[in-house]
């Protein structure tokens, strides 16, 4: 017997909790990592990064923050790839609060929502660029 409509939405509902579930728990992954405090942040401002095999296992590994689309890439791996103690060590608040605006499209859009919820200095910074 050939599955009618009512088989299709059941099994679509099926697929939708199970993708809800999952976007949840990766949403729960970042906000985890999140420091207390944007104040936490206290990487450097200028000079060369090295990150760890753990953050920079695909990829540049060694980041010149005199340049803009190397600080961009080393702010976008740390974000997507570092645990709490990493987003305080490699990130700047300055930093992050300057790049926001450009970096926030470079991000996910999970990593985006979580640190735009959490820290609402993020979203006005974007909203002030607009």
């Amino acid at each position: 017997m050939p599955a009618g409509p009512q088989h299709l939405t059941a099994t679509q509902s099926e697929l939708s909790g199970e993708v809800a579930d999952d976007l949840a728990l990766y949403r729960e992954k970042f906000r985890r990592r999140l420091p207390e405090s944007l104040d936490d942040l206290h990487g450097p401002a200028q000079g060369v990064v090295n990150l760890p095999l753990h953050l920079a296992w695909s990829g540049m590994t060694s980041y010149d923050l005199g340049k803009p689309r190397q600080r961009m890439g080393l702010y976008r791996t740390v974000l997507h790839e570092g645990l709490r103690d990493d987003l305080r060590r490699y990130l700047n608040q300055d930093l992050l609060l300057q790049l926001w605006p450009v970096l926030r499209t470079l991000v996910g859009r999970t990593v985006r929502t979580v640190w735009e919820d959490a820290f609402p200095q993020l979203a006005s910074r974007t909203q002030a660029a607009a």
